[in-house]
Formats: C-alpha cells, structure tokens, sequence
C-alpha cells in the first residue's frame, strides 16, 4: 500500500505567527500537493514497511480583509458617548468664557475712556477757566497736582486696609465672590469699584465749579483717586485675573510680580498676605515668601508662554 504525503500551503505563508486567538471567520485558501514516494523512487530502493504514517503540514492565514476592520466592544461604547458629551461642554463653556470676557472688555474700554476724557476736559476747562484773568494761581495748581500724586499713592494704603479689615470681615459676603469661581461677566465685588467712584467724581465736580486752593486739593484728590481705580482695573482685572487682554503690560517685569503676588494672596499660603495690590511684593517679602513669589511667576510665564 503506497503512502503519501499531503501538504497543505497557504498563500501567505510568512504570517505563519498569526495570533491563533483571533477568530478565523472565513477559511484561507490552500493548495495541495500530493507527493507519493513510489513513483519517483524504484521499489527496490524503498524499505517495505507495515505501517506508514501520512504527515500533514497545515499553515493557516487569517483573511487580509478582516484585518483592516476594528470591532468596537460594548463596554467601549458608552466611554464614546461620555467623550462626546465631554468635548460639548467643554467647548459651551470656552464658548461663554469668550462671551464674557468680550462683555467685560467693552465695559473696560467704555469706562477707561470715558473717565479719561472727562478727566482730562475737567483738567484743561478748571485751569483755563481760572487763568482768564490773566494770574496763574501757581499755588492752587501745585496743590491739585501734588494731591493727585498723593492720593493715588495713598489709595493703595486704603485698599490694603479696607481689604484685610473690611472686605475679609464685616463685608465678606460681598468679597467672597471674588474668591470662587465668577459666573458671568461681573460679579458682586465689582459693587466696590463703585462706591470708590462717587467721592472721585464728588471731589472732581466741586473743585471744577469753584475756584481756590481748597477745591484744587479736592480736584486734585478726585483725579488721583481716578487715575489709581482706572491702574487697577487694568493691573487687577486684566493682568491677574485675565477678565480681559491688558497687551504689553503683562510684559513688564514689576507688573509680573505684582501679578504673581496677588495670586498667592487668592492661595492662602501667608494667610491672605498681601492684601495690597502695586506694594504687594513688599508684602510677601516681608513674611519670608520670596521663594513661593518667584515659584508663582515662572509659573505664570508657562502659562503665558503656553497660551500663544
């Protein structure tokens, strides 16, 4: 009985290490080659043996088609969904963020313009008006300058003490607004850069209306107060906490310190120190947080480098 050999050849016999995990949907097409020995060889040459074992070689190939398609399992479809869902709101709340910063820019624009040309009208009639005669009161002008001076300087003297022992006391409530999250375009602390502006504008109105030194110390105290609230809208707002794009400004070197030592004072470390804002590297230095200042603004320069 003659035996033979059955060899079963796959078309792409170099994947011969296919993963036999993966599950063969569709049989790969062989060739077979049948070998009998006593054909080619005389039967002299061949030992009779009883018994001859036939030797099957099978390579199988999974189907190159099957491989391109990615089968999705269940449990990664809700993950999908949550991803989708995700990314909308992401791009809803970026959405809202430009919204109200655009809001805020324009009220800042619309308030620092304003309240420059009326300063600056208020300025040129007061003197113009008083000098028709001829005399130039040269004391009632340095008073009103040398008081802008003062008073400008002086506010921040103000707001270091109204911050630590008004607004994080008796008017919490409305500061604390300011320390969480804002919803909207404002929030209830702007209310104090409000009470700020009406003695600015009453000390403004009655030393434009009258005329010697004691209403040119109130002019000049109602245009520092101004020129100090219009620094800090654009110093405190826009550079700190970004509610609008202040350009150049975020560039110069004290104005980065200030920034990074307003933001520790939002982080709590030196128990709300420094509760000024233009003198609030001062502040930290003296309670030994230069390391944590100079921390927060490499931080900020990260930021800022990343986020062009």
């Amino acid at each position: 009985m003659a035996a033979g050999i059955s060899t079963a050849i796959t078309l792409k016999p170099f994947r011969v290490f296919q993963s036999c995990s993966e599950p063969l949907t569709k049989p790969a097409p062989t060739l077979l080659f049948n070998f009998n020995p006593l054909r080619c060889f005389p039967h002299s040459t061949i030992r009779r043996t009883r018994r001859m074992t036939s030797l099957t070689v099978c390579v199988l190939m999974k189907d190159p088609k099957q491989s391109t398609q990615i089968e999705t399992s269940p449990e990664e479809a809700p993950n999908q969904v949550d991803s989708q869902v995700i990314s909308a709101r992401l791009a809803e709340k970026l959405a809202r963020k430009r919204s109200e910063r655009f809001a805020y820019l324009v009220a800042a624009v619309m308030s620092s313009f304003g309240i420059t040309s009326m300063a600056v009208m208020a300025v040129y009639y007061r003197f113009s008006w008083q000098m028709e005669g001829g005399e130039i009161p040269w004391s009632e002008m340095f008073g009103t300058f040398a008081l802008s001076v003062g008073a400008a300087v002086g506010m921040e003297f103000w707001a270091r003490w109204a911050h630590r022992a008004l607004w994080h006391a008796s008017l919490w409530h409305m500061h604390e607004s300011h320390h969480r999250p804002r919803e909207g375009a404002f929030e209830l602390n702007d209310v104090f850069a409000i009470v700020n502006a009406v003695p600015a504008i009453g000390l403004l109105s009655y030393g434009l209306f009258h005329k010697g030194l004691v209403p040119g110390l109130c002019f000049g105290a109602g245009l520092g107060i101004t020129v100090f609230g219009m620094a800090y809208m654009f110093v405190h707002d826009g550079l700190v906490h970004k509610r609008f794009p202040v350009g150049p400004i975020a560039n110069v070197p004290y104005f980065r310190r200030v920034a990074a030592a307003h933001q520790l004072h939002h982080s709590e470390k030196f128990d709300g120190v420094p509760y000024g804002l233009f003198l609030g590297p001062k502040e930290v230095e003296e309670v030994g947080g230069l390391e944590e200042l100079e921390k927060e603004i490499s931080r900020r320069k990260k930021s800022q480098t990343l986020s062009r």
